[in-house]
């Protein structure tokens, strides 16, 4: 599993001093992207070649809260749903192994047109051609 280690910002909380629900989306869509990075997929150069990787559900199961100056990682796992569907399985969980979160991200590769596609680089990475 890839993990990216993370720490709260004083701005990401809300008046009841924790991180506030809508900051975990941006943990795991940083996560997801650094994760592409890792696997020699450049998220940009793909939405410039018009190959965009887009989000069709997001589940979000919360377990505890997080605080602020807190360090976390972010883990990252690619699942295979369908020949044109894959899911990021993801767990936000303390430094000292809390569990903070655990969600699923399904996506999808979609062409200029709108139309799902899966380039041949993607197929290979993505396992998506079995």
């Amino acid at each position: 599993m890839f993990e990216l280690l993370m720490s709260v910002r004083d701005y990401e909380c809300d008046m009841q001093a924790i991180v506030n629900n809508s900051v975990y989306m941006n943990y795991l869509e940083h996560a997801r992207h650094e994760f592409l990075k890792s696997i020699n997929i450049d998220f940009a150069a793909l939405a410039q070649a018009g190959i965009n990787l887009v989000v069709v559900r997001a589940e979000m199961d919360y377990k505890s809260p997080l605080k602020s100056g807190d360090h976390f990682t972010v883990g990252v796992e690619l699942e295979k749903i369908s020949k044109l569907r894959f899911a990021f399985n993801q767990v936000i969980k303390t430094t000292e192994g809390k569990l903070i979160l655990e969600a699923k991200v399904i996506g999808t590769s979609i062409n200029a047109k709108g139309r799902p596609e899966f380039p041949p680089e993607l197929l290979n990475v993505f396992d998506l051609n079995t």
